[in-house]
């Protein structure tokens, strides 16, 4: 595999494994005790982290890309096979 499909794979990896960590980060405004800032919806996060939200999405997205990438090279993930061409 090219580094470059190697680069581009990886991204799609890490773009779609948002999906799976921002919902674990909905602790609402609501739930605190601190009052909300006028305008604030109620079912707004109450702090945001982006450093740490990146960090857990770029884990995930290493654990889920190794996952292929082992799969890839012992065939058990071939594009061929996959997409019916063989």
């Amino acid at each position: 595999m090219k580094w470059t499909s190697i680069l581009a794979i990886y991204t799609l990896f890490w773009a779609f494994s948002a999906f799976f960590v921002l919902p674990f980060h909905g602790r609402r405004a609501e739930d605190d005790a601190a009052p909300l800032v006028p305008g604030q919806d109620r079912g707004a996060p109450a702090t945001v982290r982006p450093g740490r939200i990146l960090l857990q999405m770029t884990i995930v997205a290493t654990i889920g890309f190794v996952l292929y990438y082992i799969a890839y090279v012992n065939g058990w993930a071939d594009p061929d096979v996959l997409s019916g061409r063989a």
